[in-house]
């Protein structure tokens, strides 16, 4: 799997946006395993919604673009 040189949403793994799987890419992570995490912190915390959290990196992060990864 090849890295993000920034923080980009992915290209290779995404399920709706490629965020979780930019994440993931950028810190050399599994996707899975990120995703995972996700769900378990936003169904942790009352205050912000994750999917609130989520929309707005969707809108934040640029897309990943072939000259993106290293």
């Amino acid at each position: 799997m090849a890295k993000l040189a920034k923080l980009h949403r992915s290209q290779n793994s995404k399920m709706v946006a490629g965020v979780m799987g930019g994440v993931a890419e950028y810190f050399g992570w599994s996707a899975t395993w990120v995703r995972l995490l996700f769900v378990i912190i936003s169904s942790l915390s009352a205050g912000v919604p994750g999917i609130l959290i989520y929309i707005i990196l969707w809108i934040v992060m640029p897309k990943a673009s072939n000259q993106s990864y290293q």
